[in-house]
């Protein structure tokens, strides 16, 4: 005879319970939410190339912010790194409108004609490098037919008092990259001399710098026939990155 079995309630509530809560292997697995597309994929331009910088700031008055170098990898972009950044003492203004000496750094896309640096070369630079030395200067008066152009040595059309002397600025100046903001044709009075650079003491006066092992990576990184580009922009508003 076989033994009586007894099922109590507790036990059929129970049974019911784990019977109507269990679920065949898969069901409900939700499939995941895609994230945002990076944000090159987002932006109006990208310059054309396969490598990418962007500098965000998260407003217009903000002095700091992030730059983010990418590769273009099939049809996505992909982040290669990425560092604190810093823009000019008065924040970022649109590239367009700005004048000098306002110490804002121009949003816009720019390409990078160049690099240059008091000291050598990172290894595995493949950039087009400068090195600079005593007679560098960078041109900024409005007066001169050298307005906002390397020279070396400062011609006599070019004051010293409104232009850099590269090799004074031994921090900012260890390595950096000219942005091509009002470079193909300058226009008088908007600005001269804004580039990549070193971080200084603070905010710049329009450039944007990044700490020392970033801009070493940068120089590294960047590749001449890939065309790289800079996108200066802010997180959202008139002088959003995405507009460039």
């Amino acid at each position: 005879m076989r033994p009586r079995v007894v099922v109590t309630a507790a036990a059929v509530v129970c049974g019911s319970l784990l019977l109507l809560g269990a679920a065949p292997p898969g069901a409900g697995a939700q499939p995941p939410v895609p994230g945002p597309p990076p944000l090159p994929a987002r932006m109006a331009d990208t310059g054309g190339g396969t490598q990418l910088l962007t500098a965000v700031a998260p407003d217009a008055g903000a002095t700091a912010g992030t730059l983010t170098w990418w590769d273009l990898r099939g049809r996505r972009w992909v982040p290669a790194g990425s560092a604190p950044a810093r823009f000019g003492a008065n924040g970022l203004v649109e590239g367009a409108s700005r004048r000098q000496g306002t110490n804002t750094t121009p949003t816009g896309l720019y390409g990078l004609p160049f690099a240059f640096g008091i000291e050598a070369a990172p290894r595995g630079t493949s950039y087009p490098y400068r090195p600079v030395g005593p007679d560098s200067w960078w041109c900024q008066d409005n007066n001169s037919l050298a307005y906002n152009r390397w020279t070396q040595p400062r011609p006599a059309d070019c004051r010293a008092a409104e232009s850099e002397h590269l090799v004074t600025y031994r921090t900012q100046y260890a390595y950096a990259l000219v942005i091509g903001f009002n470079y193909g044709e300058p226009v008088r009075g908007r600005g001269a001399g804004i580039f990549l650079h070193v971080n200084g003491r603070g905010a710049t006066a329009g450039c944007v710098s990044v700490p020392v092992g970033a801009m070493r990576r940068v120089l590294a990184w960047a590749r001449p026939g890939r065309r790289p580009h800079l996108a200066i922009g802010t997180a959202d508003g008139r002088t959003a990155i995405t507009r460039y």
